[in-house]
């Protein structure tokens, strides 16, 4: 899907066609697509291609009749049994009269600026539009980031009544959600402190103090991966000790009911042997049956009495 948008009177228009001074716009472009704009731009088509890649990884490209910013960024995964979130390259292409945006999905970040809702958006003042979008990437991390916090926070409290293998997958999820964020983050960071030397950028001053605050919005972003990585991680290894002790408890008390239960089984199989009942201990007695049940449930009893006051139940 292609989308053509333009600056006038200080109000965003949509266009049938390309225009100087707009904003391109390709979601999930067809090859069509993709051909018209690399002929209409003179680009080479696979600079277009590069951010449909999904292993695609942040860089700069400059080259003389365009220059390329490929970063990462957030994505949510709904109704899908993969991680929740994870990330997406989207590449900013600036040319002589427009700027080229390049994204595999919809989203909200380049969304936001279709609907006209960011605050001194103009398309041809490329330098900001690119810093802009820069910071509602590091911005959409941020949020998402505590979304994965509060959903870590739940879970935890379902495992502290459950303990069952969706919750402890659900973590999983969400820690892996965490290394996609903290990898994209370093990389763009990367990114970000190579804008600072280039020209488009220091052109402006009003420009390199936006950069500034992009930096300091992804650095920010990165020590909150990293501490929430850190607890999650913890929180799982946490559980894993959990889960193993009660484990060990169980097969105890299992294998103290075993014993306990063992010592009628060897007493009955002793006197279920076919011997010479004149040897057998009350075999001649008119009681002797439930003398042997007695003596051998008393036996039991008096063990399990021992293992009670060695605490081998609890």
């Amino acid at each position: 899907m292609t989308n053509c948008y333009i600056t006038r009177n200080n109000y965003l228009e949509e266009l049938t066609g390309p225009e100087p001074g707009c904003w391109v716009n390709l979601v999930a472009p067809g090859e069509s697509e993709l051909n018209r704009i690399s002929n209409k731009y003179n680009l080479d088509i696979d600079a277009l291609k590069a951010a449909l890649d999904a292993d695609e990884r942040s860089r700069i490209e400059i080259e003389d009749n365009y220059t390329m910013i490929l970063v990462n960024i957030p994505v949510r995964e709904e109704d899908t049994d993969k991680e929740l979130y994870s990330t997406i390259p989207l590449a900013i292409i600036v040319v002589d009269d427009a700027v080229i945006t390049v994204c595999s999905e919809d989203t909200p970040i380049l969304r936001q600026f279709a609907i006209g809702k960011v605050k001194d958006f103009y398309s041809y003042m490329k330098s900001r539009f690119i810093l802009q979008i820069l910071y509602k990437t590091s911005s959409l991390f941020l949020a998402y980031l505590r979304i994965i916090d509060k959903k870590s926070e739940n879970v935890e409290n379902e495992l502290h009544k459950s303990q069952k293998n969706k919750e402890l997958i659900e973590l999983l999820k969400l820690e892996k959600s965490l290394v996609y964020f903290t990898t994209a983050l370093r990389s763009n960071e990367a990114i970000l402190e190579k804008m600072l030397r280039l020209e488009i950028i220091k052109k402006y001053p009003e420009d390199v103090d936006l950069l500034e605050d992009v930096i300091v919005e992804n650095k920010q972003a990165i020590e909150m991966a990293n501490i929430y990585s850190g607890i999650l991680s913890g929180t799982m290894d946490a559980f894993a000790s959990v889960i193993s002790n009660n484990l060990n408890i169980v097969m105890k008390v299992l294998s103290v009911i075993t014993i306990v239960l063992s010592i009628p089984t060897l007493i009955f199989s002793a006197y279920g042997m076919n011997t010479n009942l004149n040897g057998m201990p009350f075999a001649n007695s008119e009681w002797g049956f439930a003398i042997v049940v007695l003596g051998a449930m008393a036996i039991s009893l008096v063990a399990m009495i021992i293992f009670m006051k060695s605490k081998k139940f609890k």
